[in-house]
């Protein structure tokens, strides 16, 4: 009777996620009729179960985030970086983490990308990167005390440097609310 269920509560899933997509779709922009993706995606999803349906499993913790992306970086190539008020709210969103066994290198991995986000976002802003001068060289110091290196243990053993710079800036921004707000 719970295999029945989870099934049933798969298919329900997919049918409203196929319709929340079709509702955002152009007219015409489908190849395939609506019941015809919906009932394929059915049928994998009934057929492979997730990791999180899978009882007594656990979800992998998450990895460090790719050096040459990030929640910071743009998407595409030739996008523009975010807008600062974007960017400095993803550094925000770091305060409250910490470096713990399980996410140490997840967590610096995403202040090191978040910094360098607010950094782009900060140098491409319309007032120009002199608008911003303490926060620009702050990130510099730390990319020359890093060297380069993003790997855990060299931020692991800049973490006080990392963290700190996190922390300057967070209070730097504060002192200047028109340019996130």
């Amino acid at each position: 009777m719970f295999g029945y269920r989870v099934r049933g509560a798969a298919v329900a899933a997919v049918f409203l996620a196929g319709f929340a997509v079709s509702c955002d779709a152009e007219p015409g922009a489908s190849d395939a009729p609506p019941a015809a993706s919906s009932a394929a995606a059915a049928a994998s999803a009934a057929a492979t179960p997730s990791v999180s349906s899978v009882p007594g499993s656990a979800a992998p913790s998450p990895a460090a985030p790719p050096a040459s992306g990030g929640p910071g970086a743009s998407a595409l190539p030739g996008t523009p970086p975010e807008k600062v008020r974007d960017a400095f709210a993803g550094l925000q969103a770091t305060l409250n983490d910490a470096c713990t066994p399980s996410e140490c290198a997840y967590f610096l991995g995403r202040v090191y990308d978040e910094l360098h986000g607010l950094d782009a976002a900060m140098k491409a802003d319309p007032k120009g990167p002199g608008h911003f001068p303490e926060p620009i060289a702050l990130i510099a110091k730390l990319d020359a005390e890093l060297g380069g290196d993003r790997s855990f243990n060299n931020l692991k053993a800049h973490q006080t440097l990392l963290i700190g710079t996190r922390d300057k800036i967070n209070t730097w921004m504060q002192g200047h609310p028109d340019d996130y707000r």
